[in-house]
């Protein structure tokens, strides 16, 4: 396994980083048009898709920023597309208030928040 990517844990933590980055790309992609969401359209739904937005901006860089310190750009582009493909699958297991609403929104601040931290502590 040497041979492929010698630092294993680095991968395994990019897989859970690109996982949770890709999670939330999903979810903030249903959330516009806001139209479509009127429990969004409130001053507290707008608050929260902007740090929603502003924690994934953090969490992608600082997942493509850990990949490049810690793998081969091939790892990264290998786990990085697998975890792009089989995260819907996770998505799609979440019941449907989870999915479209504020609980899923508040869901992904959280676990996007876990993870920003999780960076700034592993950097």
């Amino acid at each position: 396994m040497d041979m492929i990517e010698p630092n294993i844990t680095g991968l395994f933590i990019f897989a859970l980083l690109a996982s949770v980055g890709s999670l939330g790309v999903l979810v903030l992609s249903g959330v516009f048009p806001l139209a479509t969401r009127p429990e969004l359209k409130r001053p507290v739904g707008i608050g929260l898709i902007a740090v929603n937005l502003l924690l994934l901006a953090a969490v992608l860089y600082g997942t493509i920023s850990f990949g490049l310190n810690e793998l081969r750009w091939t790892s990264m582009v290998i786990v990085g597309g697998m975890a792009f493909l089989f995260t819907p699958g996770l998505f799609n297991a979440w019941p449907g208030k989870w999915r479209d609403g504020v609980a899923g929104l508040v869901t992904v601040t959280l676990g996007l928040g876990a993870t920003a931290y999780l960076l700034g502590s592993i950097t």
